[in-house]
Parts: C-alpha cells; sequence; structure tokens
C-alpha cells in the first residue's frame, strides 16, 4: 500500500512521458535509481534529489594534499580537443560542465539548474546557476555558455566534439535567452540530448566566451581547485578554489604527476608516493591482497569494438561476419582477460546498463558448429586469412591474441597487426587512419551514459567514427525513431529492433562492457570519478591512523 501511495504522489510531475516511466517502475521493468535518473533526464531534478539522489555526501576531514599519479597528455591541455585520459583527468579539477554524469546517481546539476523539452523535444532550454565566477573573477553568464558550445560545434575551432555533435547541434544552434537561460536549437529531435552537453562529453567543459585557446596558461574554470603550477611533461598542482559556489574542497592541493610508464605509477603507489593511480589488469595483479591499496570500480559502458568493414573482402557478405563473432566465448573473455570486470555483450552498443536495451533480445554465444555452416554456406568452407589491426594499449593485444585463437577453431586465419596508438588513430579522418580504414581492427571506446554516440557515431552510414563502413538505410531510419521516441517504453521497442537488426548484420562484434578501475591508497577516502576519466577529488579525506 506504501509504494501504491508513492506511485500516485509522483505520477503528475511531469506529464505523461514521466507517467510512462513510472508505469515501467511500478509493473517492474524499471529499477528504482533507473526512475531516478530518469527523472533527472526530464529535468526533474527537485525530484531526484527530494529522493536521495545526489544528495549530500558524508564530509571528511578537511586538509592536506591529494597525490595522483598520471600517464603523459598526448598533447597540450585544451578543453576543447582534448582526447586523452590523462588531460581529462587534469581538467576535471578545474572545469565544469552543466551536468554531470555521475556513474552512480546519473545526470545531476552543475552549472545548470534545470533543463527541460518542447514537445518534440528539439528545442531544449537550461536554467543556469547564479554566483558562479571563472577562477580570474568574472561571473559565468549565459553568453560563455553558447559560445562554449559554438566553439565545439564550429569546424574551423579544431574541436574533438565534432563527431560527438554531428547530426545532432549545428553552429547557430547555442541561443542566449537571458544571462540565466539558454537554449539549444536541435538539427533534428533528440531525447537523450541533456547527456550531449554532461560530462559524457569531456570537451563541454564550460569556458569564458572570449577563451583564445590558451588554456595551460592559466587552466581558468569554474571548479573546486585552482591552478598553483603547471610544468610540461611533469606535472601540475591545483588548491583550494576559496570562491567556489558550491561546498568548498576537503583537500588542501591535489598534486599530478605524469608518468611515461604505468609500472613506475604503480610502484611510486607502494612507496607511498601516490594516493590514487589509473588501473590496468596487469596493475591491479601488483596490489592484489595487499591492504594498503583498495580497487574502486564503477560499471561502464566502455568497450573494445571490433569493426568489420562491410564494404570489404571477405566481410561484404554477412554470413562470414556473423561466423567470426560465433566463434568467440564472451563469458571466457570476461572471466580471463578482464577477472570478471565486465559485463557480456551482444554485438550492439547498448550495454545492460542502458535503460533503454531490450533484454528480450537472444544472447549471442560461441557456436563453432554454426560458424563452420555459415562459412560453408559463403563459399569459403575451409576459412580465409584476414589481418586484424589494433593499438597497442591497455588490454587490447591480448584480446586480439584471444580473438586469434577463437578464430582458429573455425579455420580462419587471423594475422596480428599491432600498432602504437597514435600511428594506429593517424589523422583519424577516412583514407589516412589505420582505425578507419582496416578491414579488420579493435578500437577502445570509452564510457557513455547514453547508447546515443556510440550509435551515430561508429554505425550511422555518414558517422565520423564509421570503420565498418555500415551503409544500411533501415538502420539510419530506425536511429532517427530513437531519437524521437519520448520516454522508455517507446526507446525500448526500437532498441529491440535496432539491436536484432545489428546481430543480424554483424557490422561490429561487441563482447563486453568494461568496468572502469583506479587504484587507491587505502589511506584516503572520498576519491570519486567517472568511467570516461573525469577524477573528482573534491571530497577526499585523509584516514586517520
Amino acid at each position: 500500500m506504501t509504494k501504491r501511495r508513492d506511485i500516485d504522489a509522483v505520477r503528475n510531475l511531469s506529464g505523461d512521458i514521466w507517467n510512462v516511466a513510472v508505469d515501467e517502475y511500478q509493473g517492474g521493468f524499471l529499477k528504482r535509481r533507473d526512475l531516478l535518473k530518469y527523472a533527472a533526464l526530464l529535468g526533474l531534478t527537485g525530484f531526484a534529489a527530494s529522493q536521495g539522489l545526489g544528495g549530500a555526501r558524508a564530509a571528511g576531514a578537511a586538509g592536506g594534499t591529494v597525490r595522483v599519479g598520471l600517464g603523459q597528455p598526448t598533447k597540450a591541455i585544451d578543453p576543447v580537443s582534448v582526447t586523452d585520459p590523462a588531460s581529462i583527468g587534469v581538467i576535471s579539477q578545474v572545469g565544469e560542465y552543466l551536468i554531470l554524469d555521475d556513474p552512480k546517481d546519473g545526470l545531476q546539476p552543475k552549472l545548470a539548474l534545470s533543463w527541460e523539452a518542447n514537445e518534440t523535444a528539439s528545442r531544449w532550454t537550461f536554467k543556469l546557476r547564479q554566483g558562479v565566477k571563472f577562477h580570474d573573477g568574472r561571473a559565468v553568464t549565459g553568453r560563455d555558455v553558447v559560445a562554449s558550445f559554438e566553439r565545439l560545434v564550429d569546424p574551423a575551432s579544431g574541436s574533438s566534439a565534432l563527431s560527438a555533435y554531428k547530426g545532432i547541434l549545428s553552429k547557430g544552434g547555442a541561443k542566449l535567452v537571458d544571462d540565466e537561460t539558454v537554449a539549444f536549437d536541435l538539427d533534428g529531435p533528440n531525447s537523450n540530448f541533456p547527456f550531449y552537453v554532461s560530462s559524457d562529453v569531456y570537451n563541454a567543459v564550460i569556458l569564458p566566451a572570449d577563451y583564445a585557446g590558451d588554456f595551460e596558461k592559466s587552466f581558468n574554470g569554474t571548479g573546486p581547485f585552482k591552478l598553483e603550477s603547471f610544468r610540461p611533461k611533469q606535472g601540475a598542482s591545483f588548491v583550494r578554489n576559496p570562491d567556489y559556489w558550491g561546498d568548498k574542497a576537503l583537500p588542501d592541493r591535489v598534486e599530478i604527476k605524469f608518468f611515461d610508464d604505468e609500472q613506475a605509477q604503480v610502484l611510486a603507489l607502494q612507496a607511498g608516493q601516490l594516493d590514487v593511480i589509473p588501473s590496468t589488469t596487469r596493475l591491479e595483479l601488483a596490489i592484489e591482497g595487499n591492504p594498503n591499496f583498495k580497487l574502486l570500480s564503477v560499471q561502464a559502458s566502455s568497450h573494445d569494438q571490433v569493426h568489420l568493414r562491410t564494404d570489404q573482402a571477405p566481410f561484404t557478405d554477412k554470413r562470414i561476419r556473423r561466423a567470426l563473432a560465433l566463434t568467440i566465448d564472451r563469458e571466457a573473455v570476461v572471466k580471463g582477460l578482464l577477472k570478471g570486470r565486465a559485463i557480456v555483450g551482444n554485438d550492439t552498443p547498448f550495454a545492460p546498463i542502458f535503460p533503454s536495451a531490450d533484454p528480450s533480445v537472444p544472447q549471442r554465444k560461441q557456436d563453432i558448429t554454426e560458424a563452420k555452416r555459415l562459412l560453408g554456406e559463403a563459399g569459403v568452407p575451409n576459412g580465409f586469412e584476414v589481418t586484424l589491426t589494433t593499438e597497442r594499449a591497455y588490454d587490447i593485444p591480448d584480446y586480439a591474441v584471444i580473438i586469434q585463437n577463437f578464430a582458429k577453431k573455425a579455420g580462419i586465419d587471423v594475422k596480428l597487426n599491432v600498432l602504437p596508438q597514435d600511428a594506429y588513430y593517424g589523422s583519424a579522418t577516412f583514407g589516412s587512419s589505420p582505425w578507419l580504414d582496416s578491414v579488420l581492427g579493435i578500437t577502445d571506446y570509452g564510457h557513455r551514459g547514453t547508447p546515443d554516440i556510440f550509435l551515430n557515431a561508429t554505425l550511422k552510414s555518414s558517422g565520423a567514427w564509421n570503420a565498418a563502413h555500415f551503409n544500411n538505410p533501415a538502420y539510419d531510419a530506425l536511429l532517427l525513431d530513437y531519437s524521437k521516441a519520448r520516454d522508455l517504453q517507446a526507446q525500448r521497442l526500437v532498441a529491440g529492433k535496432i539491436q536484432t537488426l545489428l546481430l543480424d548484420e554483424t557490422p561490429a562484434i561487441i563482447s563486453y562492457f568494461s568496468q572502469y578501475s583506479r587504484i587507491v591508497s587505502s589511506k584516503v577516502e572520498g576519491v570519486r570519478f567517472t568511467a570516461i576519466s573525469h577524477l573528482l577529488l573534491d571530497r577526499v579525506s585523509f584516514v586517520q591512523a
């Protein structure tokens, strides 16, 4: 009876779209946390907060210096063009977004207080937080927000977010309503647009309207820490921002050191010189069972996508593409390579953590007999030879070897071409990038809070990351239907159709969705991070001996 009264009390908060989500929750199709995350997507931030979502976090003792190890930034640190995890970790100390996509609580208001869409979800309006200042003392206004997004969608700006916004938001789409209000007129309806102005697009840091691309000079943002010193190739230090609009940071300082070698990071951690470092499977083995360290993880939609060039032999035949996918034992990959810290994937970007994913679509499993049958039907009963090109990063080279061994079971001879990361990505444009040009490749894709960017950038006919060269009008039409869907029930219906189509066509193999982890000293509490490399240290405190 209590739950019934609770449901009745929240039914009319935001019209029919919200009520569909409430119905799904009542019917057991949606978990309470997902319902509250959906409330935040619709802009019902007050309701989400009232239910304990995104509420106050336990405060530790103030003071101390948090020492962080990161890899080397790949180029000058600039929020507009950043792509590497180390730079994102640095920018996290000083830069903020309209919305934070918190891995635990979903979309949380930051520089935006609230947001709402028109009836078609083609225009979204955001109310801005007042009293926010950049580190140089200037007040943040709607003009800064508009300029930040106009910069990101300008092809002449060097923005790394162009691929994320392609077909979503174009130049001129961000509009100033008044100093406290900004509207976005989209290229078409998109019911998940708040994710596109959140930390999910890590370039979408709000910068001054007159930003000139010299971020490393001052690291001028709005965040809880401000620059103390920056030393290229060495590291950076930040101090508590006394003028921060929210709760002041607990630590006095954050000290970041850049490392060329991940092994050196774990040695520095073990020697007590660092408190936080990134995590890989190899590094986790180094600290396993040691009570002085802990492994913190969040489930993510991060994945290593295997693309199959649908326009080049042998993968012009979808039976051959399906055959290769059927050789992979996904459970074995998750248990062996990833030590259980992943979720089995089903060859589509719809990770199980997305509420819109259709769980009724059958899970693809290893089936060597069927793989051989498909190869015979396609005219290659004795298999074929193909080169798998990929990047020397994370666990990907080991994954490539696993794919090679599984493929042998069906007679497929996979040769490996493992390149340094910069060589693999090349210019990141078609015609001059092994990533986008290779007939078979593996690429790591970082976490997003919604499948939209994966669906559009990696598989849409015009997608900027469409390494499979997949050109399927039926798929493109379903993407449009998905973007127009205004409630979870409608999204899930279209998602099921997309998942079924991708399983049939198999332009890509996604056999797992990884957790994202950090290794932390047991002496610190309150380390938070996103699965897209943001490192949130304002609530860190030190355990008293």
